[in-house]
């Protein structure tokens, strides 16, 4: 696809329900199905064919108390030649590559784009390419909501549950699992 947008996956979260609620595992490291939570969004993001960069936190080590829109904001900073960028957070592991691809599509047409499965907003949000410095701007633990909410978005209907199920507890993990078998 001409102009594509690229993938920004959030992994610098500190994952701290999950930890509460589990004895301190990782989600994102969380086995599901013989992989890590995470290497099912890697690998989702690869068969998708755009480009995309992980955000570690590592990145965002130097911030006092980074948060999601930290993360945003070291993402598009480390890809600032994009597009445009699709959000996603890296705790989606039933995520379809034919989502991030049908966002990445709409964004041709669109400022920003949200899918949505039976009615609820999900993962990832796109946003083109005149957003980058607002997205550079953002910091703290909303992410880019306000954007989303302040310029409005288009709603796209998808057909993968995928993109609005985390794994931010042990139980959503669960769900995971049966949702695989």
């Amino acid at each position: 696809m001409s102009n594509s947008p690229t993938v920004i996956v959030l992994a610098a979260g500190r994952s701290e329900r999950f930890r509460a609620a589990s004895g301190g595992i990782d989600k994102l490291q969380a086995p599901l199905h013989g992989r890590a939570v995470r290497d099912w969004v890697l690998a989702a993001v690869r068969a998708s064919g755009l480009p995309w960069h992980v955000v570690e936190r590592s990145h965002t080590a130097h911030l006092p108390l980074p948060g999601m829109g930290d993360s945003i904001a070291c993402g598009v900073a480390a890809t600032s030649q994009a597009q445009g960028w699709l959000v996603l957070p890296a705790d989606l592991p039933l995520i379809q590559p034919g989502t991030l691809l049908e966002v990445a599509q709409a964004l041709q047409t669109h400022a920003i784009v949200v899918p949505t499965w039976q009615g609820t907003r999900g993962h990832p949000v796109g946003f083109a390419a005149p957003f980058r410095d607002a997205l550079l701007a953002l910091t703290g633990d909303s992410g880019a909501r306000a954007l989303v909410q302040g310029h409005g978005a288009h709603l796209l209907a998808v057909n993968d549950a995928g993109c609005i199920h985390d794994v931010d507890t042990p139980q959503a993990l669960e769900e995971a699992h049966r949702r695989l078998r």
